[in-house]
């Protein structure tokens, strides 16, 4: 997909995120969603992502898979750059802090999210990269 269908789409996934509390239907039925605002590495202008999220405790956990594309997405260069984020989760906003997982959590959370979604293995298996995991904890 180009980049204007890309935001387009995640347009419209924001869109239904906030009418309906955080609950997403068509390909997110039943996913845990959240709202990932970023400020971006290059610009510094705010950019919004809504992505597939596991939590674990407090922890919220975001999978740089970009669907087993060869590079990772620009939401996970913007958060890098500036690790200091908002998200929201259902109706709630939340100053949150990204930091890149090591292993063996990274593996150990990774797989978590394949057992609850298979088509993270799929994107596994597209890629040579290393698919990054970030964990999200509240400052």
């Amino acid at each position: 997909m180009d980049k204007d269908t890309v935001n387009a789409w995640n347009e419209q996934i924001t869109k239904e995120f906030r009418e309906n509390k955080g609950i997403v239907g068509g390909p997110f039925t039943g996913a845990t969603l959240l709202i990932l605002h970023t400020k971006g590495a290059k610009s510094g202008i705010e950019r919004e992502n809504p992505l597939v999220y596991l939590q674990e405790g407090d922890t919220l956990y975001l999978f740089g898979s970009r669907g087993g594309d060869p590079s990772h997405p620009d939401w996970y260069h913007n958060l890098v750059a500036n690790p200091d984020v908002t998200v929201e989760v259902g109706t709630e906003t939340v100053p949150m802090r990204a930091r890149v997982v090591a292993d063996p959590e990274r593996t150990r959370i990774y797989d978590a999210q394949v057992a609850r979604s298979p088509m993270f293995d799929e994107y596994r298996k597209k890629t040579t990269r290393e698919i990054p995991v970030i964990a999200l904890e509240r400052r």
